[in-house]
């Protein structure tokens, strides 16, 4: 097993424990309306959205060099 594939693998494992984290801490977060929750929620769906990010590039969807 190549490095690559190791870091591939530790990266989607991560992403995986970090959105499962930032879902659950979004679902706790939904219903509060101060303006800091809502920071909160912004910055936790952000958080979601790069884990799925990084998720969509370590099973090699995206993110592939030509030639590579």
């Amino acid at each position: 097993m190549h490095a690559a594939e190791i870091e591939r693998i530790i990266a989607f494992i991560g992403a995986i424990v970090v959105a499962v984290s930032a879902l659950t801490s979004l679902r706790a977060e939904w219903k509060k309306t101060n303006l800091d929750d809502h920071v909160t929620k912004i910055m936790l769906i952000l958080l979601t959205v790069g884990c799925v990010i990084v998720v969509i590039v370590a099973l090699g969807f995206a993110g592939r060099v030509e030639g590579s």
